[in-house]
């Protein structure tokens, strides 16, 4: 993953904030696991994976279905909705660039897209498949899947880690450079307006790189409490600290509240904000994580200026044409 380094040290250094190249581009490329190559015939069974609702009990929900890339990666509801109609207790993130977290999940439980992907299917709430095995069962009756498994897998190859391995190479390439932001980074000064720069400028002074610094801004480390001092007014408004985060994992106190760096890139598609979808608006989310994290009152202006950045860093998304289905034998699944 990303060398920790601290983003403002960085900017200290160049001796001056505003130098662009002080600041991370976002790579083109994602690096592939030594066990899991990234193959185009690979990808493109992944995406059809990926987009197929028969992954779930009910035939009506996808991965895609809380993570659409016609949007933000994600779905634009406080809290996604699963088969029955059931909503969970999260808003669900975005897939762009999730191949640079660390982990996966709002309370990185998951330590790979890999991982990750195997986790919704049998969620009984998301997906609610009863187990991997009868995913399995269901895709080796369908015959375009066999011959795809059978090209990038080899014979017989269907799976629960080859379905994981598939999507994740997909979700592989779900990656947004190219955004101003990183056109200022990588040295054309004009990419960015003034209000921008001001932004760039207060994210950095204020210390808010201290969580989301790197080419995805998710980093240096892998998770961040939230919030450090809960606010009355807002803890009454949203309701941050009533889930506990990794601590519903690991049931360690001392994990309470711990929750993966979310990425800043293309966060202005993603509203609503923060794990429980309950902030509407970047102005609001802004002053929210300027308060509890940083104990710091913005001003209307400075709010304005860092929007304005966040604006900068929506990057260009590649072309998703939805796929193809292999077609389900002669009968609808149970």
């Amino acid at each position: 993953m990303f060398k920790i380094r601290s983003l403002v040290t960085a900017l200290a250094l160049a001796g001056s904030i505003s130098m662009a190249y002080a600041w991370e581009a976002l790579p083109t490329e994602v690096p592939a696991p030594a066990d899991n190559p990234t193959t185009a015939a690979k990808v493109e069974l992944g995406q059809q994976l990926y987009h197929d609702p028969r992954l779930s009990s009910s035939g009506t929900v996808s991965c895609s279905s809380c993570h659409n890339t016609a949007l933000g990666g994600e779905d634009n509801r406080p809290n996604s909705v699963g088969v029955g109609g059931q909503t969970g207790g999260r808003s669900a993130p975005t897939v762009w660039n999730a191949a640079f977290n660390e982990v996966q999940f709002w309370d990185g439980r998951a330590a790979s897209l890999e991982a990750q992907a195997a986790g919704p299917v049998t969620n009984p709430i998301e997906m609610g498949m009863d187990n991997w095995d009868g995913v399995v069962a269901r895709l080796k009756t369908i015959e375009g899947y066999q011959k795809s498994f059978d090209e990038v897998f080899g014979k017989d190859s269907i799976s629960k880690e080859n379905v994981t391995k598939a999507i994740a190479a997909y979700e592989r390439t779900l990656i947004t450079p190219n955004s101003p932001y990183d056109k200022y980074a990588s040295g054309d000064t004009s990419a960015l307006t003034a209000q921008q720069v001001r932004g760039l400028e207060k994210v950095a002074e204020l210390g808010c790189t201290g969580c989301h610094s790197g080419p995805a801004f998710n980093g240096p480390g892998v998770f961040q409490r939230f919030p450090v001092t809960p606010n009355g007014y807002f803890e009454a408004q949203y309701h941050f600290s009533k889930d506990k985060g990794l601590a519903e994992v690991t049931k360690k106190l001392e994990d309470e509240h711990l929750w993966k760096v979310p990425t800043l890139r293309n966060i202005a598609l993603t509203a609503p904000y923060f794990h429980n979808g309950s902030v509407k608006t970047l102005e609001q989310a802004v002053t929210v994580m300027a308060k509890v994290q940083l104990g710091k009152n913005l001003s209307e202006g400075e709010v304005a200026d860092i929007v304005a950045f966040l604006d900068a860093l929506t990057g260009e998304f590649p072309k998703q044409k939805l796929p193809t289905l292999p077609p389900t034998p002669g009968k609808t699944f149970n």
